[in-house]
């Protein structure tokens, strides 16, 4: 599957070792890392809602999500977080509407260009101090976790997408009529993980372990 994508599938993908894959993802998303019993941080993420009003704020960035990215360690620093959610807020908020409701990125008839509105939302929220290409992919993950991909340098550097990281995915995700993303939500089930771990967080998850060691 991999020969003919523009992006390089984590080992356990190319292999075609689903059951590995499902243990990676056990690893990451259910069992405790700490002798408390505690999980990963990043594993609280894709359901993590302290205020109970993600839905509600869908289409406006709040000072949940500037804690929420912190489960994936990292951090708006305080000068950003006084544009994000002060004059520029009513900025991102258009450009969130604009982006529309979040939808699977497999659904995605027309590539992403720096024209389309999320590329632009990524755009405008790397013009603040602080927030450079990780936090502000995760910033608009939080939001719309379906349709943006997580990028960080060991996910980008994994699947070979540090030179462009969101149009790869798009077009990787739609091949085939959509195997790969079928394949990732295959591996979800299996994992017995929740649907609101989506396709596009799968296969981040398992390229990040794979950059990690595990």
């Amino acid at each position: 599957m991999s020969d003919d994508l523009p992006i390089r599938l984590p080992r356990v993908l190319r292999d075609g070792d689903d059951d590995r894959a499902v243990d990676v993802l056990q690893e990451y998303f259910t069992r405790p890392v700490t002798k408390t019993g505690h999980l990963r941080t990043g594993a609280r993420w894709d359901s993590w809602d302290p205020s109970g009003r993600r839905v509600a704020d869908v289409d406006t960035f709040t000072a949940d999500d500037l804690v929420a990215v912190t489960l994936l360690s990292v951090q708006v620093p305080a000068q950003g977080a006084f544009v994000l959610l002060g004059d520029k807020r009513p900025a991102l908020d258009r450009r969130l509407e604009e982006v529309g409701p979040d939808r699977d990125l497999v659904d995605e008839a027309e590539p992403m260009t720096p024209e389309s509105p999320a590329w632009r939302l990524e755009t405008e929220l790397r013009e603040i101090h602080g927030i450079g290409r990780t936090i502000a992919s995760k910033l608009i993950a939080r939001k719309r976790p379906r349709l943006y991909p997580i990028y960080d340098d060991v996910v980008g550097r994994q699947l070979g997408t540090k030179a462009a990281h969101l149009e790869p995915m798009r077009y990787s995700l739609r091949h085939r009529n959509g195997e790969l993303h079928h394949r990732l939500v295959d591996l979800r089930q299996r994992a017995e993980l929740a649907e609101s771990v989506p396709a596009v967080r799968v296969l981040d998850v398992l390229a990040w372990m794979q950059g990690k060691g595990y």
